[in-house]
């Protein structure tokens, strides 16, 4: 991790990073606590990592990554994300909205803010995305061409 991506995730996680990545986890219990919830569960605890320390990491589509599609990135992820998106991604959205909101009104506040809007965007369609390095990113676009 380069210092200036340490240095931002130091000081992301005073500016709501442990409070984004609790509402992550919060999300993974209570769909583990169902059961049926586990799948979800396990990809609201992959983003509750990413939402500790997001800075110098990137959430892209595994599809796009890999070059080809699997089970998360087919209809059945399709389907996933909107049963996610129902039962925990519109309040994880919300939550993410209302700190970058509060974030963006301060000068220091503002990449902070830029990252809880990628978060809530994430949030609402989260099945089907690999948490990486920008190296790793790179490496995996350059691989498929």
């Amino acid at each position: 991790m380069s210092p200036i991506n340490l240095l931002l995730n130091a000081l992301w996680l005073l500016f709501g990073g442990i409070l984004a990545a609790l509402g992550w986890l919060l999300a993974a219990v209570l769909m583990a606590i169902t059961i049926i919830g586990l799948p979800w569960a396990r990809a609201a605890v992959n983003i509750a990592a990413y939402s500790f320390l997001p800075f110098g990491r990137l959430a892209v589509p595994r599809d796009e990554l890999q070059g080809r599609e699997d089970f998360g990135t087919g209809p059945l992820g399709f389907l996933g994300n909107l049963v996610w998106l129902v039962l925990a991604g519109w309040w994880l959205a919300l939550g993410h909205l209302g700190l970058a909101v509060s974030l963006a009104l301060t000068i220091i506040g503002i990449p902070f803010a830029w990252a809880h809007l990628k978060l809530a965007l994430l949030s609402l369609w989260p099945i089907g995305r690999t948490i990486v390095t920008q190296e790793e990113y790179e490496a995996g676009r350059a691989r498929l061409r």
